[in-house]
């Protein structure tokens, strides 16, 4: 389904997915959609931008075309919450980060057009993800998988105060080998430029805990990054001296998470 998404294959035992990167809608969707949702605001602006660094270093790269308005690839199929008692969005989102309707009335998707929406444009994107993961594990004895997210750094909505600048999720420590994590902490906390946080808010989606195997050869790190540290979030506008800076550290983890 290349229509789907893109995946770029790499030489190095390392795959980001970039699920929430997409902003393409399709038109019966986007004529259901409030004028404030067809503008997608709630995407990782920009990542696969901040991540070019890390394909043209030798990873894959798994980028999807539409928006998580249509459907979220980082949510389970059954749609089951990831943060229960707590504010989040669902599989076919109807309401966005702001606590508002994404729908016209009475416009939101009725549970047989969501599975539809699951086989065409869920089903694809996690077939080749699992189907990467797959062929770097058989050409190196294992795999990484980096999910590189980014949010804006204020949400009352999701969360209370600030957003650290860093968030690395590990489902708790159970989607990566222990030393790995070290390691990954290690980078983290020989930095003063940006804070960062270890599995509080955000501890990984459904990819990197349905993923992140490590006794089968398959490691999963989730880093959910405030948007101010690599763009201007009222502008919507990617920052180039910001990103650069910022690059600089990406790399040093996903070295780190490599080993």
């Amino acid at each position: 389904m290349p229509d789907v998404f893109t995946l770029h294959t790499g030489r190095l035992p390392l795959l980001v997915s970039l699920p929430h990167d997409g902003t393409a809608l399709p038109d019966d969707i986007a004529a259901r959609l409030t004028g404030a949702a067809r503008a997608v605001p709630d995407t990782d602006w920009f990542v696969s931008r901040l991540y070019d660094f890390a394909r043209a270093a030798g990873a894959s790269v798994l980028v999807p075309r539409y928006s998580r308005y249509v459907v979220d690839l980082n949510r389970p199929p059954d749609d089951v919450s990831l943060y229960p008692g707590q504010n989040t969005t669902g599989l076919c989102p109807a309401t966005g980060f702001d606590g508002e309707p994404i729908y016209l009335p009475g416009q939101a998707p009725a549970p047989d057009e969501v599975q539809a929406r699951v086989q065409r444009y869920w089903r694809p994107y996690h077939d080749a993800l699992a189907g990467e993961l797959a062929r770097l594990r058989a050409a190196h004895g294992r795999a990484v998988l980096w999910e590189g997210h980014s949010i804006r750094s204020v949400v009352p909505f999701l969360f209370e105060g600030r957003l650290p600048d860093l968030n690395l999720g590990t489902a708790a420590g159970a989607s990566c080998a222990p030393a790995t994590q070290a390691r990954l902490e290690a980078v983290l906390a020989g930095q003063d430029d940006y804070t960062w946080v270890a599995n509080g808010r955000f501890k990984g989606g459904h990819i990197t805990r349905h993923y992140g195997q490590p006794a089968q050869g398959v490691e999963a790190i989730q880093l959910e990054i405030a948007q101010c540290c690599y763009m201007d979030e009222a502008a919507v506008r990617y920052e180039p001296a910001l990103a650069s800076r910022l690059q600089s550290l990406l790399a040093r983890l996903l070295e780190a998470a490599l080993g």
